[in-house]
């Protein structure tokens, strides 16, 4: 160690300029890789839904003719009746799409009760099966509990259903089917049955925290979502699309997607930042390993005379690559030990500032790890040259 430290304190410069290199590079690698794989974690979760079966479209009523109610039930029995199609359902919103609704729930009465923020989506007793939820406890909307309202009117449903997400959020406990809730405190539904999950949108705060209604809002617009059989979805989208212009002079059919395609748009920002990151990774990582090589060769060169003197002496090839190995991983050291004080302290700032989640322990480790077996091997190549350099180097004046 101590010619080492001494070959090193004489060029300064060069050595310093590549700890700081790793220091940098650890702590913003770190942080880096655990938002890409909270993103990629957040991309890849299950939306409770029969996502590669389902397409989701809206139905726009635009002429003073257009009757809203008796569309909608000439288009479920239409879609229904379909070969190929599994269920169909209206609905207030698309699930995981751009817009949302949500309201404040609460389990006792009082305008000022605490509560929380749930999805708000509108179904009849065809809802659960057209989205594919699957139904953990207690039982679906009946026909007869379905209603259809006038958009201007208030409404409470006399029943609900609930994700487990929000039973539990409701009712810590696990105690919450029939159970009843109250709508900002005042107007009350029970809890009719729990489906294990359905993310529905981000306006209530959590995705999974979402509530069926049994209604039908008779509104110009409106939402349809079709359930087919496997491997038919992409054949009957541009026949219903077709069918339902033709149908009624008075609407027209927008905004046809698949569900596939409509989850993959709710998380293009998120993987659009994974995508960045990880190019921001893969530079970095370059960056720094070309530094060590390039301080590496650097080294080799100036010290040829002083290799050459050591191979003379009688030092073996094995020893001058481990000369060079136990340097660059001195350097490598010095620079991990300051970057991961750097990586909890740019991590605290991302928590106080932009609310990422804490950085979980072994994140630090394995970017040490890492920066270690990047160091050894951007070294290597180095190292092998010095050996190679024959003990004759000594002699030489020029």
């Amino acid at each position: 160690m101590r010619p080492i430290l001494s070959a090193l304190l004489r060029n300064k410069t060069g050595a310093v300029l590549v700890v700081i290199q790793i220091a940098i590079t650890l702590a913003i690698v770190v942080n880096a890789l655990f938002i890409v794989n909270q993103r990629l974690a957040l991309i890849g979760r299950p939306t409770g839904m029969d996502e590669a079966g389902i397409f989701a479209f809206y139905s726009f009523g635009f002429t003073p003719d257009f009757k809203a109610e008796p569309t909608i039930r000439q288009d479920m029995r239409t879609l229904r009746g379909l070969p190929g199609v599994v269920d169909a359902a209206p609905i207030n919103l698309i699930p995981m799409s751009s817009s949302g609704s949500d309201s404040t729930l609460t389990t006792k009465r009082g305008e000022n009760m605490p509560g929380v923020n749930a999805g708000i989506y509108d179904v009849d007793e065809h809802g659960l099966n057209a989205l594919g939820l699957k139904l953990v406890a207690g039982r679906n909307f009946t026909h007869q509990e379905v209603d259809y309202i006038d958009p201007e009117k208030d409404y409470t449903p006399p029943v609900v259903i609930v994700t487990q997400a929000l039973a539990k959020a409701l009712f810590p406990n696990g105690d919450a089917l029939g159970k009843t809730i109250y709508w900002g405190g005042k107007d009350p539904s029970r809890i009719i049955g729990i489906v294990q999950r359905f993310y529905g949108n981000n306006y209530s705060g959590h995705i999974d925290w979402s509530i069926l209604l049994p209604d039908v809002v008779t509104a110009k617009q409106k939402a349809y979502i079709v359930r087919t059989h496997p491997g038919q979805r992409d054949r009957l989208m541009p026949k219903v699309e077709k069918m339902l212009r033709q149908s009624n002079p008075d609407r027209t059919i927008i905004i046809m997607n698949s569900m596939t395609k409509t989850i993959a748009d709710h998380y293009r920002e998120d993987r659009a930042m994974a995508v960045i990151l990880t190019v921001v990774i893969a530079l970095l990582i370059a960056i720094t390993a070309l530094g060590i090589f390039g301080l590496a060769i650097f080294n080799v060169n100036r010290r040829r005379k002083q290799i050459g003197t050591r191979r003379a002496l009688g030092a073996r090839k094995a020893d001058i690559i481990h000369y060079f190995m136990v340097e660059s991983w001195l350097m490598t050291t010095i620079g991990v030990v300051i970057g991961s004080a750097l990586a909890i302290g740019l991590n605290y700032w991302l928590v106080m500032h932009y609310a990422v989640p804490r950085l979980t322990w072994y994140y630090v480790p394995a970017g040490i790890g890492l920066l270690w077996v990047l160091g050894a091997v951007a070294v290597l190549m180095p190292a092998l040259r010095a050996a190679s350099i024959p003990p004759a180097v000594a002699t030489r004046t020029v």
